[in-house]
């Protein structure tokens, strides 16, 4: 079992806290925060080990899990890596393209592996339709939130479209080639609501809307292309999947049929998979640990991190 250790023990530190407890990957060996109130109340409820300084629990593990503020993540991350240890980082990866890159040359420099927390990667409904997606033209995202105090210290692109930009870049395999963006600050200092259009180099459009402003939740993705639509929710974890092929000379009484205005006509049929249930933090955290222990490339790489904070920069300059 892998030696894991928490930086941050905000709402979703205490989260990560209590999966890698659970987790038969790793041994949780304690945290730290440094908000000493915080950090003593966990202690209080949970009874997890409290280190008095992040250099102790990093001496004291094998993977850094860095759940702190997005302005810490750099720091903390560079002072891991150069101690050898493996890290998580909760996205987006840091403040900063630069400061990414940095992290990326660093843990190849000290040879060790490091992951970024696109969580919706490990959604069920994602990942059951993820290696249907092939070669989409058109997507169309929407990730709508109530509003929660937690977080508006960032734009809404970092908060919440991100997500959507890492699963979009993970299934268009072409370089961006141009973006045009809005966002409007409601609440908040910065935008609470968002739209972006990114236009990629092979002709695929995705059309992206974001807010934490709404009275419901919603994570929805559609991805359009050649003979089939895909559907993914990911709030509700349902997904569709509808496709088309040449319908035959003589259908059965119950086939769905259309037909352009060539004349060619198209069988409809539906393609929905198995949807297994899980905890994507926890999937995500042990795929992590495998990663470490096979030597192999992990799901969400911090390469992967930095491409998505690169387009959510590009998207935020727009405004």
């Amino acid at each position: 079992m892998l030696k894991a250790g928490v930086l941050g023990a905000g709402h979703l530190g205490k989260i990560h806290l209590r999966l890698l407890e659970q987790s038969e990957k790793y041994e949780l060996v304690g945290f730290y925060d440094a908000s000493e109130e915080q950090a003593n109340a966990i202690v209080k409820e949970f009874g997890y080990k409290l280190f008095n300084s992040a250099e102790a629990l990093i001496e004291s593990v094998d993977m850094v899990d860095i759940v702190t503020p997005t302005f810490a993540h750099f720091e903390t991350a560079k002072q891991a890596i150069k101690a050898g240890k493996h890290v998580f980082i909760e996205k987006p990866i840091t403040n900063t393209v630069d400061e990414a890159e940095e992290l990326i040359k660093l843990a190849a420099e000290y040879k060790v592996k490091g992951q970024v927390g696109h969580v919706e990667r490990f959604n069920p409904a994602y990942t059951a339709v993820v290696d249907k997606i092939e070669n989409p033209m058109f997507i169309e995202a929407h990730r709508l939130a109530e509003f929660n105090p937690r977080g508006t210290d960032v734009p809404v692109v970092l908060d919440l479209m991100i997500h959507d930009i890492d699963a979009i870049l993970n299934v268009v395999h072409s370089d961006v080639k141009q973006i045009s963006a809005s966002g409007v600050s409601v609440i908040s200092e910065t935008p609470d609501i968002a739209n972006a259009r990114i236009e990629f180099e092979n002709g695929c459009v995705a059309n992206l809307t974001a807010s934490r402003i709404s009275l419901k939740n919603m994570r929805k993705a559609r991805f359009f292309q050649r003979d089939a639509y895909i559907s993914v929710d990911f709030y509700e974890k349902k997904c569709e999947v509808v496709k088309m092929k040449d319908a035959p000379e003589e259908p059965d009484d119950f086939a769905m049929i259309l037909q352009n205005a060539e004349g060619i006509k198209k069988q409809i049929y539906f393609d929905n998979p198995d949807i297994a249930a899980n905890n994507a933090i926890l999937d995500e955290l042990n795929t992590f640990a495998e990663a470490i222990q096979h030597n192999t490339d992990p799901i969400v790489t911090l390469t992967h991190g930095k491409k998505a904070l690169e387009v959510a920069l590009q998207v935020i300059n727009c405004f």
